[in-house]
């Protein structure tokens, strides 16, 4: 015999759920006062409500939900498919022994080869694009500073897509068309700047489109324009809140209320000592310009993990070593299917950024998937002493720990054949706190990942500010003189 061993039977739970209305309605119902009446409205509103909201019940609202997105997302799958088969020469090769009937769900994309951004490389400059250069209404591109550029194309339609997820995504923190929004992110070939704009616009938001860098007029045009919301990497925000702070001025006395942060990973840590600097609410922002720009993903009110815009796109996890697809909850590799974009859909693009999906439905009510804030890049991976170890975990070491300043810089190199691990981090502290501190962080950094570190104190203002992405690692092991 089956033993139940104190879980309730789904009847056994709408029972309760009824008992739990009945007992609400000797309150609500005028006519009978110990329990629902048969016919009475208000009664028999109570009644369905409750018994909605058992979980037996959500759970299949939800599940009958995940199920029609997923026939949405299947068929568009479809649709790129086809697409890249019959127009992109280089997908053409790839997916010669695949048909488009082969894919019947989502999770026929393991059937899909993987892009990577060597393959936008080996095909620059326009080897990708899925429509003819006079459908392109705009063109993007990377640096190019570890190689040839990686290049994106868009058509009208395409940003017409964009600014409207950015705009739905700005709505969802909270931001509206009374807000001025200071966009702080880099224009031109880099599209986090103008992925917010005209999310912004869209929104009915009036715009401040200054870009990175030129801290004191950003600054001023902050006060002068009452700037509601800014718009810009993390380290750029800290960069600003500093030289606010050496200006006298006093951000709680702003109307800027609204943070909306990426480009670079950022730890909780972090956001917090935004937070405090600035007396604001500080949310996360993901994209890459590869995909689309910033907007694939965005935290929600909730700040329980990023909402994935899975209309389009669909997400998955990888082992990072071995590329096999790994569950919701499990840590890997982000990878990213383009679903909607016309000129330049990417297959199962591996993202290097590592993260974790959740598939549960977020306490906004979305039932997007959500992924956590993005701990580091696969690529970006140290290994000290045989030992893997993030920039982030560093980090939340140095930002934990409040009498050292939120600046440091992570320096590797070589004694004999031993790895060492130097971590600089500026400091108000006098020298006998100074030394204190630095055993403490010794010793945090220990715990965490394992490793001994030496601890270098500096003044403030002494490592360089970052304008844009900031780089706080500086790996001479393999330099050679």
């Amino acid at each position: 015999m089956k033993m139940n061993h104190g879980k309730k039977t789904s009847d056994e739970s709408k029972l309760s759920a009824k008992s739990t209305a009945e007992e609400k309605a000797s309150i609500r119902c005028q006519k009978y006062k110990n329990g629902l009446c048969d016919n009475c409205l208000s009664c028999m509103a109570i009644r369905s409500v409750v018994l909605a909201e058992s979980p037996e019940c959500k759970k299949s609202e939800d599940d009958e939900a995940r199920e029609e997105l997923g026939k949405k997302q299947a068929e568009k799958l479809r649709e790129t498919v086809a697409l890249l088969k019959s127009k992109v020469p280089y997908y053409s090769r790839l997916l010669k022994d695949i048909e488009v009937d082969d894919i019947q769900s989502i999770r026929d994309t393991e059937k899909l080869p993987f892009t990577t951004k060597e393959d936008l490389r080996c095909n620059y400059p326009f080897g990708l694009f899925a429509v003819p250069k006079e459908k392109l209404a705009r063109i993007h591109a990377s640096s190019g500073t570890t190689g040839k550029p990686t290049v994106v194309g868009y058509t009208s339609g395409d940003i017409d897509r964009w600014a409207e997820m950015i705009a739905q995504e700005l709505e969802a923190i909270g931001v509206t068309k009374e807000d001025t929004v200071q966009v702080a992110y880099g224009y031109g070939l880099f599209t986090g700047g103008l992925g917010l704009h005209y999310g912004a616009e869209k929104l009915g938001a009036t715009v401040v489109p200054i870009s990175t860098g030129n801290t004191a007029k950003q600054l001023q045009l902050m006060q002068d324009f009452g700037t509601t919301v800014l718009a810009c990497t993390p380290s750029y925000a800290l960069h600003l809140a500093e030289a606010g702070k050496d200006r006298g001025i006093d951000f709680h006395k702003l109307p800027i209320r609204i943070g909306i942060l990426g480009a670079e990973p950022w730890t909780e840590e972090m956001r917090q000592e935004i937070e405090k600097a600035y007396g604001i609410k500080a949310y996360d922002i993901y994209g890459l310009s590869e995909i689309i720009g910033p907007g694939v993903g965005c935290e929600c009110s909730q700040r329980q993990g990023l909402h994935i815009n899975e209309e389009h796109y669909i997400a998955e996890i990888i082992d990072p070593e071995t590329g096999a697809a790994l569950d919701y909850g499990q840590t890997g590799e982000l990878v990213l299917t383009s679903i909607a974009k016309e000129a330049m859909p990417l297959l199962r693009y591996r993202t290097k950024d590592i993260t974790t999906l959740y598939r549960e439905r977020c306490g906004c009510g979305s039932l997007n998937v959500r992924m956590d804030r993005v701990t580091g890049r696969s690529d970006d991976m140290l290994i000290i002493k045989g030992v893997n170890v993030f920039p982030s975990q560093i980090e939340s070491v140095i930002m934990s720990m409040p009498k050292l300043l939120p600046h440091y810089n992570i320096v590797l190199s070589k004694k004999g054949k031993l790895d060492e691990l130097l971590v600089q981090v500026e400091t108000e502290l006098s020298c006998n706190d100074g030394a204190i501190a630095a055993d403490n962080l010794k010793r945090n950094i220990m715990d965490i990942t394992g490793i001994a570190a030496e601890i270098e104190l500096l003044p403030p203002k002494t490592l360089p500010r970052s304008q844009g992405k900031i780089s706080r690692v500086t790996d001479l092991r393999y330099k050679t003189v």
